[in-house]
């Protein structure tokens, strides 16, 4: 079973057969995956952002969709052949222990749920069983990039009708905050990115104004708000200089929301916390996914909203690494890894 293995921090991905393990146990899945999303949580994790990295060498990937080939024991969620969506936030059933694979006899951890792989032991609590006719395609991206940007837009920021928004970085969970704003009504929905056409492509999904950023930021954005502050804001790089700017744009009446995890130790005046400005870091959007993706496919299916014009790119788990250096040049939308290709 060919996956990509994360061997060394800050080194491409090594891409090998490794063994399943032999017994599927209390709570796991065998999944065959189909699609894999390419997440920042990914590039973290191969930076080492969060710190030292104690489980080397280790599977990725957390978000992704396949079929379900066998249940262990105690699995009443999910049975063989369901379709499934596969994410990192719980939902319902058994967490179970996570699995440990073999590369030429050498233990090779992994996670409740990993992706970068033809093959996969999962958590039951990660999977989500979806209609069998709805494109598998599409529906990885509901493992995390478009329940974590519509729930940060629902959940975390709860915008309101007419409010205006402001996104740092028009990447795949940038456009997921934009399309989501704009199906809740949010004026102006503004993007700021260091790519043109990653603005232009964010006009599709709701932006109404795209920013490359200058010294003149301050007075873009008023130009575009009618001099009014902006009401939410959201960052999405994980730049530690963006968030802080983020947070030095929001009124005191504002809201700013994290959804980026930052890659150094930010610095903020923290006095207007303690009046009405609030600072929210996003979990995954707060998403519930057993009943935010049932909802998200019904949208789809009444042709409310189209997720696949998200996706940009598309890459074989063989060109893992170079859809990895893609990821990390800005200049795609929504990254797929077809693992069967």
């Amino acid at each position: 079973m060919k996956s990509a293995i994360l061997v060394k921090n800050n080194k491409p991905l090594i891409v090998a057969d490794i063994e399943l393990p032999k017994k599927i146990n209390y709570g796991q899945v065998l999944v065959k995956v189909f699609f894999s999303g390419i997440c920042g949580a990914q590039i973290n994790e191969i930076e080492a952002v969060k710190g030292e990295d104690k489980f080397l060498p280790h599977l990725l990937g957390h978000e992704g969709s396949g079929i379900v080939e066998k249940i262990g024991p105690g699995v009443t969620t999910v049975k063989e052949g369901d379709h499934v969506v596969m994410h990192w936030r719980k939902s319902l059933g058994i967490q179970s222990s996570t699995p440990t694979y073999l590369l030429k006899g050498k233990k090779i951890n992994a996670g409740w749920v990993t992706t970068f792989n033809e093959k996969a032991v999962v958590s039951e609590n990660r999977l989500t069983v979806i209609p069998k006719n709805f494109d598998l395609r599409t529906a990885a991206l509901f493992g995390c990039a478009v329940t974590s940007g519509f729930g940060a837009v629902n959940n975390d920021a709860k915008v309101k009708i007419g409010q205006s928004v402001l996104i740092f970085g028009m990447g795949g969970m940038g456009l997921n905050i934009a399309y989501a704003s704009s199906l809740v009504s949010a004026y102006p929905i503004i993007g700021i990115d260091l790519h043109k056409s990653k603005l232009m492509m964010a006009k599709k999904f709701g932006l109404t104004h795209g920013i490359i950023p200058t010294k003149n930021l301050d007075k873009k954005i008023r130009e575009i708000t009618d001099g009014k502050d902006v009401e939410v804001i959201f960052e999405t790089t994980g730049n530690s200089k963006l968030m802080e700017r983020a947070y030095e744009l929001t009124p005191n009446d504002g809201k700013t929301i994290y959804v980026g995890v930052p890659n150094k130790k930010i610095s903020i005046y923290s006095l207007p916390l303690a009046f009405d400005k609030v600072l929210k870091a996003s979990h995954g959007g707060s998403s519930i996914p057993n009943k935010d993706i049932p909802r998200y496919i019904k949208l789809v299916e009444k042709k409310k909203v189209n997720f696949k014009k998200l996706i940009t790119h598309e890459f074989s788990l063989s060109k893992i690494n170079n859809a990895i250096k893609l990821f990390r040049s800005g200049k795609a939308g929504k990254i797929i890894i077809n693992t069967q290709r």
